[in-house]
């Protein structure tokens, strides 16, 4: 299926080759911002997901104890989210369905900004981040173990989150000149509702889990989750 003209400049940006470095992730998640308008949900995921990587990208090196595992980590991890959507843009009927929750609801009226940004969040975390653990396994030859300072970095990204989320989310509830634009609330009762570092310790262990998996049972297991997370994505955008 061509892509959508509206949507030439975004499948553009995001089936160029790959992110390699973080710089590289962030300054692309910059270009997606610019250029699709505030009426797409997707920029309201896009913009809280660049805000959440410069803030892991400001530590000081000293902060982390393997940090080019992290960082390989964030720039695989962000690659399926690049893929996802240029995959959506061109028809793929490949895209989980994660993903398309999501993707489908972009133009949805009646669907608030953090709405948006956390159904994102949901078919990133809940999806793709145990694939992206996986990979880096594979590309790294290193099976963190719960003690091993991989996960304590990746705990440290926890603590992150739970200072960045909260503002970030409240920020997107609000318009230019700060006057509330949305029901500033729902984004204490949609964080209740879904809480991304819980997300993010489930992925572990679903990683751990997947890690003795093969063939037709590893493949059911992958399809089951995408299903939920995707049942999941689509009650986050219906949520009143």
């Amino acid at each position: 299926m061509p892509v959508a003209v509206a949507d030439q400049a975004l499948h553009n940006l995001v089936s160029a080759p790959a992110p390699r470095a973080i710089e590289q992730v962030i300054e692309l998640m910059q270009q997606i911002d610019d250029c699709i308008p505030n009426d797409d949900g997707l920029k309201w995921f896009n913009r809280l997901y660049l805000s959440v990587t410069q803030q892991v990208d400001l530590q000081p090196v000293a902060y982390w104890k393997d940090p080019s595992w992290l960082i390989n980590l964030d720039v695989v991890f962000a690659g399926f989210y690049f893929r996802s959507l240029a995959g959506f843009l061109s028809g793929d009927p490949g895209v989980p369905s994660s993903w398309t929750a999501m993707f489908e609801a972009r133009y949805r009226t009646g669907v608030d900004r953090i709405q948006f940004a956390l159904a994102g969040m949901n078919a990133h975390i809940n999806h793709d981040l145990a694939l992206a653990l996986l990979a880096v396994d594979e590309q790294t030859g290193v099976v963190p173990s719960p003690t091993s300072p991989q996960h304590v970095d990746y705990q440290l990204v926890n603590t992150l989150l739970n200072s960045v989320m909260p503002s970030a989310l409240q920020m997107m509830a609000t318009d230019t000149l700060g006057v509330l634009a949305e029901d500033t609330g729902k984004v204490g009762r949609l964080l209740a509702f879904w809480d991304i570092c819980q997300a993010r310790d489930l992925a572990w262990y679903f990683a751990s889990h997947m890690r003795d998996l093969s063939g037709a049972i590893r493949q059911a297991a992958l399809d089951a989750q995408d299903q939920i997370t995707g049942v999941l994505g689509r009650a986050i955008l219906s949520f009143v």
